[in-house]
């Protein structure tokens, strides 16, 4: 007995190895992480969160390249811009470095057929997500995980970047911030390849629920909306390059690139983790993110989205009036 439980203990040593390899691996910028989720969901399309994780990095990573681009350069001084790349960077490298192992740690399970959820902890994950995955493994109940996933991602953030105190203080209580958010701007895009773009207004994002429930109403959209089989083929046609031009070039007139590719404009950011960081869940009650959300009827954004760019563009103009 005791010989086969060392046996099991040097398995588990070497899938927790790979799986940490693994990660840092692809855990490389916006770009890796994109196409990690992305290529996890194509081989496991029963994990749905992988590929609602791979459309919301890509949005991500469009508004990265946003802030080196034509309009808001206009608007935001450099220090304004670099600290609102590090908030999207930071946020979007802790839910991969979060997550990706649980995807990694499922896909051992699935090779072993043997749950392996126990390893959780060695990857710091929250003790809630160790629960949903065991229920999962038991009960097939794809749309409970990918919303545990969900609840789980922004917990996840919300202490080391939403209430971060340089963070807090320099990028939401900013002016051009409280704007963005005042004016619906900012906003989550699903393109497809006729032009059309899906999605909703990001507001109130320093707000806990409130991303959670936006996270629900994506996944609704990505699964539930009908048009899963327009963005599954936007997704393997369009390579990530970070720009808005990814999907900017299919809409109406002759678009010309106002964002640059990703790789061209950032570095490769080295993050740190607090190995010392708390577990978010403390046996609090969750069913209320649990509950089915309110879906907008309107969700196709195509012409509400291309006069919000222009009443930004237009703002970014007196904006560098004003800066001169």
């Amino acid at each position: 007995m005791d010989v086969f439980k060392q046996f099991i203990d040097n398995q588990e040593k070497k899938i927790i190895t790979s799986i940490v390899n693994t990660t840092r691996k692809k855990n490389y910028d916006n770009i890796s992480r994109t196409n990690a989720y992305q290529d996890f969901y194509y081989l496991h399309p029963e994990i749905q969160w992988s590929f609602l994780a791979s459309m919301v990095s890509r949005n991500a990573g469009w508004s990265m390249t946003d802030l080196q681009g034509k309009w808001f350069r206009k608007a935001l001084n450099l220090q304004q811009r670099n600290l609102l790349f590090m908030t999207y960077e930071r946020a979007n490298w802790l839910i991969f470095q979060d997550a990706y192992p649980q995807l990694l740690l499922y896909k051992w399970s699935k090779r072993i057929k043997k749950p392996l959820f126990h390893l959780l902890n060695a990857f710091h994950v929250s003790r809630f997500m160790e629960m949903e995955w065991n229920h999962f493994w038991n009960n097939q109940d794809e749309n409970r995980l990918m919303i545990a996933l969900i609840i789980n991602e922004q917990n996840v953030i919300q202490k080391p970047v939403i209430e971060n105190k340089q963070y807090h203080h320099l990028v939401f209580n900013s002016l051009p911030f409280k704007m963005q958010d005042l004016l619906h701007f900012s906003s989550v895009v699903f393109p497809i390849l006729s032009g059309k773009l899906f999605g909703f207004s990001a507001v109130r994002f320093q707000h806990l629920s409130t991303r959670i429930e936006l996270g629900k109403r994506l996944a609704w959209l990505l699964f539930y909306s009908g048009l899963f089989d327009h963005f599954s083929l936007f997704s393997k046609t369009v390579t990530h390059t970070g720009s808005r031009y990814d999907y900017e070039k299919f809409l109406p007139g002759n678009r010309i690139r106002e964002t640059p590719l990703l790789r061209t404009v950032y570095p490769i950011v080295s993050h740190t983790i607090d190995e010392k960081r708390e577990d978010w869940f403390h046996g609090q009650n969750t069913k209320r993110w649990f509950k089915e959300g309110k879906i907008p009827n309107n969700f196709e954004i195509t012409a509400w989205y291309q006069k919000k760019q222009n009443q930004l563009h237009l703002l970014s103009l007196l904006q560098e009036y004003k800066m001169k």
